[in-house]
């Protein structure tokens, strides 16, 4: 009776046996198959982020070369003589004015206030200069001078 209890044991464990292999070994497929899977998604996340800063780099440089054109338009459109001495005269005189009073005048002094405010805290005249005078000051000294001077490359055109 014990052999046959055994028997019927061992059987079954055997029977079993390929069953439970089976089920393990597709478990760990399923395990293969969904790393595979989320390695596709990261691939396809970055090509469609690929994809976007691609087309918005293509989106911008075509804003920028329409912007320049408008430059270009208004630059000569504002060239453009209407005829009647008084309205040319004003209109020569709008951006020397304004970058006078504006950038000059008003942003000088604004930078004088600060220098002034600087040295009177104790420090010297070069570490107070050079506190003033920063990456935004050149910017703007650069973006003056270029509009200057492609104003008056376009006039000449």
């Amino acid at each position: 009776m014990i052999e046959t209890l055994i028997g019927t044991l061992f059987g079954g464990l055997f029977r079993m046996a390929p069953e439970i292999l089976k089920w393990m070994d597709r478990k760990d497929e399923r395990k293969h198959e969904l790393s595979m899977f989320d390695k596709q998604l990261d691939a396809d996340k970055l090509k469609a982020s690929s994809a976007q800063q691609l087309a918005d780099i293509e989106a911008n440089k075509g804003i920028g070369v329409a912007e320049i054109q408008a430059l270009i338009e208004g630059a000569k459109a504002q060239s453009v003589q209407t005829g009647i001495k008084w309205v040319d005269a004003l209109n020569s005189l709008v951006r020397p004015i304004l970058t006078f009073y504006w950038c000059i005048a008003l942003y000088t002094g604004a930078l004088i206030a600060q220098y002034m405010a600087l040295i009177s805290q104790g420090q010297t005249n070069t570490a107070a200069i050079l506190s003033i005078f920063g990456p935004q000051e050149k910017a703007i000294v650069a973006s003056m001078m270029s509009y200057w001077f492609l104003d008056r490359t376009l006039r000449r055109k």
